[in-house]
C-alpha cells in the first residue's frame, strides 16, 4: 500500500506573512555586528588613505556602539594590506580600505589578487582628492596655457616635480605632454609633499600635488595653482580652473573606499553600505573632508553595484594610462 504525503496547502495571507519574515531574514544580517570590526588601511596613518578613513572609522564606532579600529598595514605601494585583507574571513569583521593604488598596482607590479574580484565592494568614504598643478610663484605665468606656450617654444626648459613615472603626479604629466605637445621635464621625488615643497624652494619650476599640500604654498605665495585635474573646480579653492576648462581632458583624482573580501554575506554588506552612507554623508564628515579637497559622492551614487563598477572601470582607465606611459608590465596571470 503506496502512503501518500500531504501536501501542505497556505492560505495567500499566510504565505504573504511567511514570505515577508524570510524577506526580513534575509535583508538583516544576524547578530551583526556583535565584536569589534577592523579596517585594514595598507599605507601609513596621517595619509591620504589614512585620514578619510580613520574619521569614518571613528563615526561608525560611535553610531554602532562598538569597537570600529584602524589597522595600518603598509609595504609595497599598499599591496601588502590588500593582500591580507583579501585573504581574510568573510564575516564582515575585516574590511579594508581601498583607494587609487588599488586600480593602478596591478598594472606596473606583481600583485597575488584582484582588486575587484577577491573583494565585495561597500561604496566611497570619498571622492578625491584631485591633483593640482603648481608653479614657482616667481615664474611669470597666471595661467596654464601661458607656461604651455613658453615650454612649446622652450623644449626641456621646464622640470615639474612627480612622484615617479608609474604614480598618478607621472602619469599626470605625460597625459599633459602628450595632450599639449610639450616636453616639460619630469622630476621624481619621494612623495607629492616633497616635490611641492621643491617648487616652492625654486628647485624646479613647478608639481603635480594635492590641494592639502598646494592650498598653504599658495596663500604664502611660494606657488600658484594654474590647474585643477578633476572635472569640477574645488570647493576651497573656486578660483583655480580645471584642465578640461582649459581645453584638456585630464582628470586624476584619488578616492578612498570600504571593500571587504569575497564572499561576505550580501546582508552584511548592505548593513554596512547604508551605515557608511549615513555616516560620510554628515555635516560633520564633509566639513572635515573638504579642508583635504575631498567629498563623498551624493548617497544615490554610494552603492556597492556603483562602486564596483566604478572600480571596473578606473581599473581599464589606469591600464590605458599606464600604456601611454611606457611603465605597464606584461599582463599577470
Amino acid at each position: 500500500m503506496t502512503r501518500r504525503i500531504p501536501r501542505l496547502r497556505f492560505g495567500l495571507p499566510l504565505f504573504g506573512a511567511l514570505l515577508a519574515c524570510m524577506t526580513a531574514a534575509q535583508a538583516q544580517p544576524e547578530h551583526y555586528p556583535s565584536r569589534p570590526i577592523t579596517i585594514v588601511v595598507p599605507f601609513p596613518a596621517g595619509g591620504l588613505t589614512d585620514v578619510p578613513a580613520r574619521l569614518a572609522a571613528a563615526m561608525l564606532q560611535e553610531k554602532l556602539g562598538l569597537g570600529v579600529v584602524i589597522e595600518n598595514r603598509t609595504g609595497g605601494s599598499g599591496v601588502v594590506g590588500a593582500a591580507y585583507a583579501a585573504r581574510a574571513t568573510p564575516d564582515g569583521y575585516t574590511l579594508f580600505a581601498n583607494s587609487l593604488a588599488d586600480t593602478q598596482n596591478l598594472h606596473y607590479l606583481p600583485v597575488n589578487y584582484h582588486p575587484v574580484d577577491d573583494f565585495v565592494q561597500i561604496g566611497w568614504i570619498v571622492d578625491g582628492p584631485p591633483l593640482v598643478l603648481i608653479i614657482h610663484g616667481g615664474l611669470p605665468f597666471k595661467t596654464l596655457g601661458e607656461l604651455l606656450t613658453d615650454a612649446k617654444v622652450n623644449p626641456n626648459k621646464y622640470s615639474v616635480g612627480t612622484s615617479g613615472p608609474a604614480s598618478s603626479p607621472g602619469l599626470t604629466l605625460a597625459q599633459l605632454n602628450k595632450a599639449a605637445q610639450v616636453q616639460i621635464q619630469a622630476v621624481p621625488y619621494r612623495g607629492s609633499g616633497d616635490a611641492a615643497a621643491a617648487a616652492a624652494g625654486g628647485a624646479i619650476q613647478g608639481a603635480f600635488t594635492f590641494y592639502s599640500q598646494a592650498k598653504p604654498l599658495a596663500d604664502d605665495g611660494k606657488v600658484r595653482a594654474v590647474a585643477v585635474a578633476a572635472p569640477k573646480r574645488l570647493e576651497g579653492w573656486p578660483d583655480v580652473p580645471t584642465f578640461t576648462e582649459q581645453g584638456y581632458t585630464i582628470d586624476q583624482r584619488g578616492f578612498v573606499g570600504l571593500a571587504a573580501p569575497a564572499k561576505t554575506p550580501k546582508p552584511i554588506v548592505d548593513f554596512l553600505s547604508k551605515n557608511l552612507n549615513e555616516v560620510v554623508q554628515s555635516a560633520e564628515f564633509k566639513k572635515r573632508m573638504v579642508v583635504l579637497g575631498m567629498a563623498p559622492p551624493p548617497v544615490a551614487d554610494n552603492t556597492p553595484i556603483k562602486f564596483d563598477r566604478f572600480m571596473r572601470e578606473e581599473i581599464a582607465r589606469q591600464g590605458e594610462l599606464a600604456e601611454m606611459s611606457g611603465q605597464k608590465i606584461a599582463p599577470q596571470k
